[in-house]
């Protein structure tokens, strides 16, 4: 299974199309959206983990290419500054995917990045300012 986290940017003309709804019926994948702005008349903008065989994966980016979709991959990452963190555990209450959670018998703060969906709630939640988003270098799609 391939799973990225990805930026879609929809032209207005194609906001309002059920484009996504493609990806799971037309291409056998999984898809979590994790923010979006679509509004009439205006360029929408999504943010979702897609999830699939690797094949079906870039076909589907194909498709969302063909029909005017710009793709890219999330440009941001979620990093815990270990020095920082106090253990206080306010950042795994939270967390929508677990990425952060308790580690017992410890009861200190644990950070799966690979589970990490780039949300930030983690971020103002914590009151140590531990969390924090960081840039990663852009890569587009070709």
């Amino acid at each position: 299974m391939y799973s990225k986290i990805l930026i879609l940017r929809f032209p207005k003309n194609e906001a309002q199309k059920p484009i996504v709804c493609h990806l799971a019926r037309d291409y056998g994948l999984i898809f979590n959206i994790l923010n979006a702005s679509v509004l009439p008349r205006k360029e929408g903008i999504m943010v979702m983990e897609l999830s699939g065989p690797r094949k079906d994966f870039k076909e589907g980016v194909a498709y969302l290419k063909r029909s005017g979709v710009e793709v890219q991959n999330a440009a941001e990452e979620v990093k815990r500054r270990t020095a920082r963190c106090t253990h206080c555990g306010a950042c795994t209450a939270v967390c929508p995917t677990g990425a952060l959670y308790i580690q017992r018998p410890e009861m200190a703060v644990a950070f799966d990045q690979k589970k990490c969906s780039i949300c930030e709630l983690c971020v103002p939640a914590c009151p140590s300012r531990a969390m924090e988003v960081r840039p990663m270098r852009q890569i587009f799609f070709e």
